[in-house]
């Protein structure tokens, strides 16, 4: 397990000042057969879900044992909390990628979305949160992730999605933990810009009642108008804004981040795009090289 103690500031620091992004590696159950189906893994390799949860750690940790996967672009990675259970190259996966990569650690510590209501899918609740929290302290967890997913520009849903989220965010707070909160707005409805304007008031209004020198990070989908959440990154209590894919290729996505220069990426599936379990090492290695440059260089545009 890592010493937090001496970690933890610069793992703040990484975070603040690091030139990179945030690597999301924290594919659930129900996303997992989809990621291992692009990944060339199809259903009738595993038979049950520890074998798949097998088979996706076994690409996390080629990505995570990857050549060009270290600290000088990857400031950051977003684990599953088996992930964070298991070992990579015979540590713990969180003191593996701090201590031999210089990648900061995170968790998802979402169980899932409630159905829709007043246009947003609010979070399940957390069983036994307070548990989880405490293991990620002890695993070396520098903070975590938690998403919930904006349907329609309704201000009253996304002002009960942003108070859950702050909500919660305080909870992780409590542990010691730094915690990104994540409400997603989906790309594919027709008022998106303006459920954007929406959030963006919404955010800056919370994190104005936070106390002076407390600080949480933010994952959002990339907005319609470049520097639509500037304020937001800017503000005191916000230590980092991280925008995640949502559906959009990798090309596109890396366009729309270029655009924003406060922000830098969480990507998931446009991070392990291209990438297949048949693929030799050479191939595997410098595919995830020209992602990971082509990544790195749109978050610091």
């Amino acid at each position: 397990m890592l010493d937090m103690t001496s970690a933890k500031g610069a793992m703040t620091d990484k975070i603040r000042n690091g030139q990179g992004f945030i690597a999301a590696l924290d594919q659930s159950g129900g996303s997992t057969p989809k990621a291992l189906k692009a990944y060339g893994v199809s259903e009738d390799a595993y038979s049950n879900d520890d074998q798949m949860f097998d088979l996706i750690h076994e690409m996390r940790a080629r990505i995570v044992n990857a050549p060009s996967f270290t600290g000088e672009k990857v400031i950051g990675a977003i684990l599953f909390e088996m992930t964070m259970e298991r070992m990579i190259g015979g540590k713990p996966s969180a003191a593996a990628l701090w201590e031999d990569n210089g990648v900061v650690p995170f968790l998802k510590i979402d169980k899932g979305l409630e159905d829709e209501a007043d246009g947003v899918q609010m979070l399940k609740p957390i069983p036994n949160l307070d548990n989880l929290l405490e293991r990620a302290v002890a695993h070396g967890i520098f903070g975590t992730k938690e998403r919930s997913v904006i349907n329609a520009a309704s201000a009253t849903g996304i002002e009960a999605i942003v108070a859950q989220q702050f909500e919660l965010g305080a909870q992780v707070k409590s542990h010691g933990l730094m915690p990104i909160l994540e409400p997603e707005i989906n790309i594919t409805i027709a008022d998106k810009a303006e459920a954007e304007d929406m959030l963006r008031d919404t955010l800056l209004r919370h994190l104005d009642t936070l106390p002076d020198g407390e600080q949480v990070m933010l994952k959002l989908s990339l907005p319609e108008v470049a520097g639509q959440y500037k304020a937001v990154a800017d503000h005191p209590a916000c230590l980092k804004v991280v925008a995640l894919s949502g559906g959009y290729s990798r090309d596109e996505a890396n366009e729309r981040l270029s655009q924003n220069p406060s922000i830098i990426a969480s990507f998931s599936r446009a991070l392990t795009e291209g990438l297949t379990a048949p693929q030799s090492d050479s191939a595997f290695n410098s595919t995830l090289a020209r992602t990971i440059d082509s990544i790195y260089t749109a978050s610091i545009t």
